[in-house]
């Protein structure tokens, strides 16, 4: 039937189930493709250490921010707004107004 939702079925290394923490995101991309790199930002590191990162197309990163989008919805739904009022702004960066990082830039 059409209204039937396919179903995925997924496995997790448990390395990767662990996750890891990341409290900053620096956001770059081209015509093909948008890169994520997620990092950790803390007190007593020279600079943040990026532990993550993710390359996908435009449509993925759009649908990426959709679903994001609906996940926050229903969070503040359950939980209440999150307040970014007393946050630093920003949080995610273009790369490329850094300069070279980490080595040549492609």
């Amino acid at each position: 039937m059409e209204n039937e939702k396919k179903q995925i079925s997924l496995e997790i290394k448990p390395e990767v189930a662990k996750g890891t923490y990341s409290n900053l995101a620096i956001i770059t991309h081209s015509r093909s493709e948008f890169i994520i790199d997620f990092a950790t930002m803390l007190p007593g590191l020279a600079k943040p250490e990026i532990g993550n990162r993710l390359v996908m197309t435009p449509e993925h990163a759009k649908r990426l921010l959709m679903a994001l989008q609906d996940n926050i919805i229903k969070y503040e739904n359950q939980f209440g707004i999150i307040d970014l009022e007393n946050q630093q702004k920003g949080g995610t960066f273009n790369l490329n107004d850094f300069g070279p990082f980490g080595g040549a830039k492609s």
